[in-house]
């Protein structure tokens, strides 16, 4: 083959000449016979593609396997798709009706029983299957006419045979060769002839058809024709094929651009828009319409874009009045194009689009990019307002497009495009800006509420300390003296003499109201101590103030502005909404990091502090009363609200996740990696360790005061009374006046435990509440146990203690923390030990030696250590004892 191309061969030679040299340099293989067959045909089948398809057809034409391999249904099919003329769906759904037809006419023929005799010879049947077998030979190419094109093409109907051959192409399976013959027959003589043209007078397309309507026809089908030229010289046919069609759109242009001048509408723009259209799409005539358009240079469209800031009402503010006017008075124009667009050009909807996108580039932008520009110089909250508000009025601007015959989906579609390009320059910095603005407004309310806390906390130091600060100074040279002095002495271990540390002269410490002193409103105190204790109750009551709402409130309405903003940009979707997204979330992130930590974990954990440093019996008698009247602690009352501050902190950050991540779809509740719902389950969990902490120091505050009450509260005489004579103890039992109820302070403890229970109820989750409860339970049962073990109980007494430990156990009970009431039962149990008569030293023996009595709560030692708090314990010890340990048993 290299030989027979190296002297020139011509296209008429032989192409047997070609296989036969084939054929001999194969032969010098070394390959198997079979193999070198196969090698020839796949080099056969890639080298037709290539060839001519006159000359395919005369390959055809040597044997039956070259015909097979020509007439390649696959072959035809691709040349076909290189022409868009094959699809595939047409194709599969003509094969299935098919084959539908043949089984149906099959079960037809086999159904029927008409075969009465037997025929040995049809000459009719003989000659309809000899014209079968000869239509099967026809390659689809016999109806061309190589020379030239075919000579009716002056009538309607032959012409539409030219036009419309592609629109009357068919997606045959095992017809693609016929249906490229069609086209090939239709095209190809006028096709190599314009190629072959050497001025643009000559082609016969353009003496054929007469009209420049056809003419673009014609001119757009054989360039489509022209894809499914492989030859070789295609490309310089191709290159020949669209000079022509050049000269041919100049000439249509220079009409077109005529009747632009004269603003010729219904008539040669419209004319020669739909011959442009039938060439190539119009692109050059929608180039000049768009770029030669008045609209572009319209003196109504001057709008100053500065007006927008020079009418805000504050150095942040921006007005949006301006840019409304001005995209309304732009909507009118555009609008009012959309019909002249429609009578220019055939596809009018998409011309229209191309139209806004110029509006858009050389009139919106030219407004937009000055203002934000100039906005983002002047200030940062004047630069978000712009942003956002110019992106609602230009997103409704390009909504209220009415292009022609589109549909509202559509309009929606090109709406997000448009407003995406016009601010896609600007999303970036936006977006960023957006997010570091809200976190410094929102460190700006927190520490702003810092600030005045220390404010306040140090006016209220200065006032109480002014009193004193000469006398310490006194006293700390007077120490440094003793150090001097006394150095023998204050070596020795615990003689210190260091009045800086020292206690007070009196035992009673300075009484202390439950409202904080507040400047001006008292004499300061003169004393360290009590300018100290009247800080530390200061600090207690300003407990529930360390978290407050306002301020959440704040931060939360800054974020939905923040956020609401940036989410404007969600719904242009891609990779900006999903930007926009991220931003959302990092800005509701950011809430809680600066909410929870800076502002809330801030605030309990000082709250705990203050709750570590409150000791009952520094604070006066007079307000222990009322402390035990009202039946609260007052720092854990306070903390107790502070609990109630978080929950509704806690409350709001749930309404806002819901209304602005979880509703409109930027965050999903059920995606546990979501940053968001991390963020906010680290907030939750947060609030609940710092709740969780501070009732935990909450609850040692209140055993603190229980045990205070205990202390102060409880007379010996109540479990211990005075001996009655019998005569008056009959009198008093038959008059009524003895008195079985609890003990004033049993009373007491039980209003106060309950009342901060019942505080926390509705402001903490049950599982919480639970545990603190069992918690209160547990402590509390250990504060009686202690305080048992310091009482001396006489059998009389014992009524009273019985009443207690009954109110106890009622109140346990209302709890309802089931693991509570084994402990608060056998209370109740331990109890009936001291109203046992001494005579019945053995009975009591056997009920403190009786564990399963006591639920297993007290060993019968424990049991036999409170028996000892009887008053007349050493009266009954021994025969108790001696019941106990056997000590009457004697052997004999």
């Amino acid at each position: 083959m290299a030989a027979n191309s190296a002297n020139g061969g011509s296209r008429s030679r032989s192409i047997l000449s070609a296989l036969a040299a084939t054929e001999i340099l194969d032969g010098q293989s070394k390959l198997p016979a079979a193999n070198q067959a196969a090698f020839v045909a796949e080099l056969l089948v890639a080298v037709l593609d290539y060839l001519p398809v006159a000359d395919q057809m005369r390959v055809a034409r040597t044997s039956r396997r070259m015909q097979d391999m020509v007439y390649e249904d696959p072959r035809w099919v691709s040349r076909l798709k290189s022409m868009g003329c094959w699809d595939e769906r047409e194709a599969r759904q003509r094969f299935e009706d098919a084959v539908r037809r043949r089984r149906e006419q099959a079960a037809t023929q086999n159904s029927a029983n008409k075969q009465t005799t037997t025929t040995i010879f049809d000459a009719s049947t003989e000659e309809q299957r000899r014209k079968r077998a000869t239509s099967e030979l026809r390659d689809g190419f016999e109806t061309m006419t190589v020379g030239g094109p075919a000579a009716n093409t002056t009538s309607l109907e032959g012409q539409a045979t030219y036009l419309e051959v592609f629109k009357n192409a068919k997606s045959i399976r095992g017809g693609a060769r016929q249906e490229y013959g069609k086209i090939y027959g239709a095209l190809a003589p006028f096709y190599f002839d314009i190629v072959k043209a050497r001025t643009h007078t000559e082609p016969i397309v353009f003496k054929a058809f007469r009209d420049p309507e056809t003419q673009a026809q014609m001119l757009a089908n054989l360039h489509k024709f022209a894809m499914s030229d492989w030859s070789s010289g295609c490309m310089a046919r191709e290159a020949k094929l669209n000079s022509m069609m050049t000269i041919f759109e100049s000439a249509v242009m220079r009409e077109f651009e005529q009747g632009y001048e004269f603003w010729d509408v219904d008539g040669r723009m419209r004319r020669f828009g739909h011959v442009l259209h039938a060439l190539n799409g119009a692109t050059s005539a929608i180039d000049v319409f768009i770029r030669k358009h008045p609209i572009l240079n319209d003196t109504d469209m001057n709008f100053n874009p500065i007006e927008c800031i020079n009418r805000g009402q504050g150095a942040d503010d921006v007005s949006l009045t301006p840019s409304q006017h001005f995209f309304d008075r732009l909507l009118l124009k555009v609008n009012e194009q959309a019909g002249v667009i429609e009578r220019i050009f055939p596809d009018a909807e998409h011309v229209f689009w191309e139209f806004v996108d110029k509006v858009r580039e050389d009139i919106i932008m030219e407004y937009t990019t000055p203002l934000f520009d100039e906005s983002h110089e002047r200030s940062l909250g004047m630069y978000l307002k712009a942003v956002s508000g110019i992106f609602e009025q230009t997103m409704r601007f390009f909504r209220s497009l009415k292009p022609p015959g589109a549909k509202e989906e559509k309009i929606r579609e090109m709406a997000k495009v448009m407003v995406l390009r016009v601010f896609e320059p600007h999303l970036d910095l936006y977006l960023q800006e957006e997010l570091e603005y809200f976190t410094k407004q929102a460190e700006e309310f927190v520490s702003l509420w810092e600030k005045k806390l220390s404010a306040q906390d140090s006016s209220l130091e200065s006032y109480y300390m002014s009193n004193i600060n000469r006398s310490a100074e006194k006293k700390d040279f007077l120490s440094s003296f003793r150090k001097v002095v006394m150095m023998p002495v204050t070596a020795l271990p615990g003689m210190s003499f260091s009045s800086g540390s020292a206690a007070p002269s009196r035992p009673e410490t300075p009484s202390l109201g439950r409202s904080s002193p507040v400047p001006g409103g008292g004499k300061a105190p003169t004393d360290e101590l009590a300018a100290k204790a009247a800080l530390m109750a200061s600090k207690l009551e300003g407990i529930k103030s360390l978290c407050s709402i306002e301020v959440a409130l704040s931060l939360v309405q800054a974020a939905k502005t923040s956020l609401g903003r940036a989410a404007l940009l969600v719904p242009l979707g891609g990779q900006v909404g999903g930007e926009a997204k991220e931003q959302c979330s990092t800005i509701f992130v950011v809430l809680l990091r600066i909410l929870g930590q800076r502002h809330v974990k801030h605030g309990f954990d000082l709250a705990v502090g203050h709750l570590s440093e409150y000791n009952p019996r520094d604070v006066s008698p007079g307000s222990h009363e009322k402390t035990g009247s009202s039946g609260g602690v007052a720092p854990l009352v306070m903390f107790i609200e502070l609990v109630n501050v978080g929950d509704l902190i806690s409350q709001m950050i749930d309404v806002f996740y819901e209304q602005q991540l979880a509703t409109p779809k930027i965050a999903d509740r059920n995606d546990f990696l979501d940053p968001a719902n991390m963020a906010k389950k680290k907030f939750e969990q947060m609030l609940d360790e710092s709740v969780a902490a501070g009732l935990n120091k909450g609850i040692d505050v209140l055993m603190d005061e229980v045990e205070y009450l205990q202390a102060t509260t409880q007379a010996p005489t109540d479990y211990n009374p005075l001996p009655t004579p019998p005569s008056d103890k009959t009198a008093s039992m038959l008059g009524g006046g003895l008195d079985i109820g609890p003990s004033g302070t049993a009373t007491r403890i039980v209003a106060l435990v309950s009342g901060h229970t019942g505080m926390l109820v509705g402001t903490t989750d049950k599982s919480m509440l639970d545990v603190f409860n069992g918690e209160v339970g547990q402590r509390l049962f250990t504060a009686i146990c202690k305080h048992l073990k310091r009482q001396r109980v006489s059998v009389d007494g014992a009524v009273t203690l019985i009443a207690d430990m009954n109110l106890y156990f009622e109140y346990i009970r209302t709890l309802r923390i089931h693991d509570l009431l084994p402990y608060f039962r056998a209370l109740r149990e331990l109890s009936q030990v001291y109203l046992i008569d001494p005579a019945h030293a053995k009975e009591m023996a056997t009920v403190i030696a009786d564990g399963d009595r006591f639920g297993g709560v007290f060993r019968a030692e424990e049991v036999y250590e409170y028996a000892q708090r009887r008053a007349d314990w050493y009266q009954v010890r021994k025969d108790v004892e001696r019941a106990m340990y056997g000590l009457e048993c004697c052997v004999m």
